[in-house]
């Protein structure tokens, strides 16, 4: 079992940068692979971008490739997600998630209750 839990989202102006995290309590998080997803309202969960077991594959989505980046420190049981260059569509919930994979598939169990991320124009 795995219990996930975000921090770090808030309010920026277009262009600027967050860091996100996702600590995982349980000693399994180093065996999962993570990913991170957003929901605006209104529209359906939107997957952001994922990492393998050991952190030496990332996956991105298209809209946030180049400008966003995954990483994760095994040691300290935490994910993080670095945005960069933020835009007002990124105004999102954004949740973190981990489960068994091969890689690049990825099974997700265990799911964080998600961040606000907010981007003024």
């Amino acid at each position: 079992q795995v219990q996930l839990v975000e921090s770090g989202g808030g309010l920026v102006q277009a262009g600027g940068s967050l860091r996100l995290s996702c600590a995982a309590s349980g000693r399994a998080f180093s065996s999962y692979a993570m990913g991170w997803f957003r929901q605006a309202p209104g529209k359906e969960r939107e997957f952001v971008g994922a990492i393998s077991v050991s952190g030496g594959f990332t996956l991105y989505a298209d809209s946030v490739k180049g400008r966003f980046r995954i990483s994760r420190d095994n040691a300290k049981n935490t994910g993080y997600l670095q945005m960069d260059y933020l835009k007002p569509e990124d105004t999102a919930v954004y949740s973190c998630a981990a489960g068994a994979s091969t890689w690049p598939r990825v099974r997700y169990d265990y799911w964080g209750q998600g961040t606000q991320v907010t981007v003024s124009s």
